[in-house]
């Protein structure tokens, strides 16, 4: 079976929300949009040209990452398995949902800033190394004492929260 993978830009348009599964698993889901738009030459400005709504899930290692850094509002990169599923409505129709299965989840850094805290096995935050060779000036690197994700912080550049 073919998997279609593939990026979506977008904002997060719902709070994540976090639930644990009876088999001990957990997931967090949310919905994201990400808007199309084109370079009207008649007009000369820019129109929107529709919105696709998709459902986000993150299961395993992206779990605490997404629970602990995204929130409703964010600009997002999210990168997994595209599905389609089709379900009845208490009325009586039928819909279509889209989902992603995302391998990986992060912050649009063309539309918002992001403090990272790298994680290690058994999602424990791993020290860096004191010192980091950037060109040729060696600098310090700030030694990472809090719990994971403690200290991430994005900021978004005038994004507005709908």
């Amino acid at each position: 079976m073919y998997e279609a993978n593939t990026v979506v830009v977008g904002n997060v348009v719902t709070h994540p929300v976090r639930r644990s599964l009876p088999g001990g698993d957990q997931v967090v889901t949310f919905r994201m949009a990400s808007n199309s738009r084109r370079f009207d030459r008649d007009s000369g400005g820019w129109v929107d040209n529709g919105t696709l709504y998709l459902t986000v899930n993150c299961w395993r290692r992206l779990v605490e990452g997404v629970d602990a850094s995204i929130r409703r509002g964010d600009p997002i990169i999210a990168y997994g398995q595209l599905r389609s599923t089709e379900y009845c409505t208490k009325d009586g129709v039928q819909r279509r949902d889209l989902e992603m299965r995302a391998s990986a989840v992060g912050p649009d850094l063309a539309r918002c800033s992001a403090s990272v805290v790298r994680r290690g096995a058994g999602n424990s935050p791993i020290a860096p190394a004191v010192v980091d060779q950037v060109g040729d000036e060696p600098r310090e690197r700030p030694q990472v004492e809090s719990e994971a994700f403690d200290s991430v912080e994005v900021t978004r550049d005038d994004i507005p929260v709908a």
